[in-house]
């Protein structure tokens, strides 16, 4: 007996996405374009390229499948979105986490504790009092240790290692 083909709505959830994505990445750009309109309702950025477009489209088919971001997810990445992504890196550390800078010459460790920060033996509220220490002028802490970028002179991303 043969049985007829299967369509995407009727395939289970992960064979139904993969066809709509594998349609999708077969379209000439105008077309994802139409579906991006499609799906959101509104026209997709004029800069997003192919692949970008393509990629959204099938988070959003996974998305409505098996569901969005958790909430501690969400918040993570609307604080990227803001711009506060070293606070939120810096505040998802774990105890016993270990940072290393070179200083002038100098290692410096510092390990997480729940309390505080410890350095040389002694436990510090903040990175920023251990840099300050450590530097002798004012400097953010987690942007000295590289948990942070900063932004250069001219606007464009410096190193960790500033």
């Amino acid at each position: 007996m043969q049985t007829a083909p299967k369509t995407a709505a009727s395939l289970p959830p992960t064979e139904g996405i993969s066809a709509e994505i594998s349609r999708l990445s077969g379209l000439p750009i105008g077309e994802l374009r139409a579906a991006w309109c499609a799906e959101f309702r509104r026209e997709p950025p004029k800069t997003l390229w192919r692949e970008m477009l393509l990629r959204t489209l099938a988070w959003r088919l996974q998305e409505k499948t098996f569901g969005g971001h958790d909430k501690t997810t969400a918040k993570l990445l609307d604080a990227y979105g803001q711009g506060r992504e070293g606070t939120q890196l810096h505040r998802r550390l774990k105890s016993g986490t270990v940072l290393v800078r070179e200083f002038e010459g100098a290692r410096h460790t510092v390990t997480i504790v729940p309390d505080g920060y410890v350095w040389q033996e002694k436990t510090y509220a903040s990175l920023t009092a251990i840099a300050r220490i450590i530097t002798g002028t004012n400097w953010n802490g987690p942007r000295f240790f590289g948990l942070r970028v900063g932004l250069g002179k001219k606007g464009s991303a410096e190193g960790a290692a500033a």
